[in-house]
């Protein structure tokens, strides 16, 4: 009787512990969005392999919930069937831009009931990339937290999609896009 209570008991605590470790890389200060501001220099690091798909699989349930920023320490480019080489986190989850960010590209627009929908894309100091250039990062301060940018447009990740390769945020309201590897929208349709 108590082997069979070790199995289940066990998956309870590595469950516990990725949870535990998916919320302390919030900053739990609960601020209300602030104004945009300026970019700041370009994220540095080197180029990486690409992460092990099922480790991609498995972090996808310890990602964060509606209203959470969305962490990663990787940019990948990826093929997705219909839109041709998009960019994901190191979760293997699409990563979007928005066209209100139009304006000037450099600045966050998404604030308030729009970041529990569209998660602002939080990076540390350093993020690795495969198939996306270096160059083409960057950030913007976003209430005290580093938010990565492509091509001078923020990004974001949409909560509808819950598996990784998933692209159900392209072409909301028609404004936001998937985001390809050159920071275009992606609007390729076959």
């Amino acid at each position: 009787m108590i082997p069979r209570r070790i199995g289940p008991s066990l998956a309870a605590g590595l469950v516990s512990a990725v949870l535990l470790t998916a919320c302390g890389s919030s900053n739990g200060s609960g601020a209300a969005d602030a104004a945009p501001t300026t970019p700041a220099a370009p994220v540095t690091s080197a180029s990486a392999a690409a992460p092990d798909p099922a480790a991609a699989t498995a972090a996808v349930s310890a990602s964060p919930g509606a209203g959470q920023p969305a962490t990663t320490a990787a940019v990948l480019a990826r093929t997705a069937q219909g839109l041709g080489s998009i960019v994901t986190d190191d979760k293997g989850l699409t990563l979007y831009r928005y066209d209100k960010d139009q304006s000037n590209p450099s600045k966050w627009t998404c604030s308030g009931a729009c970041t529990k929908t569209w998660l602002p894309v939080i990076v540390p100091e350093s993020v690795q990339t495969s198939g996306v250039a270096q160059s083409l990062l960057g950030t913007v301060h976003r209430n005290g937290q580093t938010q990565l940018t492509l091509a001078g447009w923020p990004l974001y990740r949409y909560v509808g999609d819950t598996a990784a390769g998933q692209t159900n945020g392209q072409g909301k309201d028609e404004e936001w896009y998937a985001v390809t590897p050159a920071g275009q929208k992606s609007t390729a349709t076959g």
